[in-house]
């Protein structure tokens, strides 16, 4: 069986940042891509709130270029899906989806939030072209144009007065009559006059051509169906977060987020470290990511050590 001293799963800013922070370290790390190469930020297109970048940045390029990074500083980058986790003692042993296994000394978890979706082929068609989960991330794309944000919790009333400031129209696509939000949230959402709520309705289609997202089609909870006109669609229906193969050992929250020790990224395993949207259920951004990865890789770096 392969031994590592650090063995980093995830590929995205969080990941990424550790492997570049452990490599400096001396701490010979083997990264694990996972399903996603470069994480969620790769499901947008031009970043324009990393820091650097005064012109924005293509996530594609962005990501490749932090996996660059960490490569030519000596991390060893596999793909590569993590199927097993064994932590119970150290070393911990992770099992791939090939039927090998890697034993490490310390493990720094970086696996990611996978942002709900309602499932919708045309929804699958338009990611990207104005099918979003993340206003913060996408919204000045829609400055002055009209958008809709699905959901009615305290995630989509925050998406919704977010998009508020900058769009001319959004409409909030609620299945039922009222708003599960916080009643602060829910009135912020009511009292903004350029927010609709269409309340009682389900989407049924996105609309658009060769150019992106042109509109949706609602269906009432009395069957009648009817359409709006839109730039940008944006989910709000939360995030499932990546922990399910740890939650045998690590503690999670309710909604699966794994729990760090105050301000570090220590987890209640001793040795295992999380970081990036994994363990972040209120932030996910990607420079909050990569200050995570390298939060994570110093811990591992003073565990090691010590």
């Amino acid at each position: 069986m392969e031994e590592a001293r650090l063995l980093i799963l995830g590929g995205g800013p969080a990941g990424y940042t550790a492997a570049i922070y452990a490599c400096r370290a001396g701490l010979n790390p083997v990264l694990l891509e996972g399903p996603q190469p470069g994480g969620q930020l790769t499901t947008t297109t031009l970043v324009e709130n990393f820091p650097g970048f005064p012109g924005g940045v293509d996530a594609f390029t962005l990501m490749t270029s932090m996996r660059d990074q960490a490569r030519q500083l000596g991390a060893d980058i596999r793909t590569g899906i993590a199927v097993k986790a064994e932590l119970g003692s150290r070393p911990f042993t992770v099992t791939l989806d090939d039927g090998s296994a890697i034993r490490a000394e310390a493990l720094i978890v970086a696996t990611g939030a996978t942002a709900k979706y309602l499932g919708l082929p045309s929804e699958r068609e338009f990611r990207g072209r104005g099918v979003s989960a993340c206003a913060t991330c996408d919204g000045f794309f829609y400055r002055k144009k009209v958008t809709a944000v699905v959901g009615g919790g305290d995630t989509a009333c925050e998406e919704a007065s977010y998009l508020a400031g900058l769009c001319s129209k959004v409409y909030m696509i609620v299945r039922r009559d009222v708003l599960r939000a916080s009643e602060a949230s829910a009135r912020r959402v009511l009292e903004n006059p350029k927010i609709e709520v269409l309340w009682n309705c389900n989407t049924k289609e996105v609309l658009g051509d060769e150019n992106g997202v042109t509109g949706v089609r609602l269906v009432r909870k009395d069957g009648s169906e009817f359409e709006v006109a839109l730039d940008g669609f944006f989910l709000a229906i939360g995030h499932h977060p990546n922990s399910d193969l740890f939650r045998e050992w690590v503690a999670t929250d309710s909604e699966g987020y794994i729990i760090t020790d105050g301000r570090t990224s220590e987890t209640n395993v001793e040795g295992v470290f999380a970081a990036g949207d994994v363990q972040d259920p209120r932030y996910r951004q990607a420079v909050n990511a990569a200050a995570s990865g390298c939060r994570a890789a110093l811990d591992a770096e003073k565990f090691l050590k010590r």
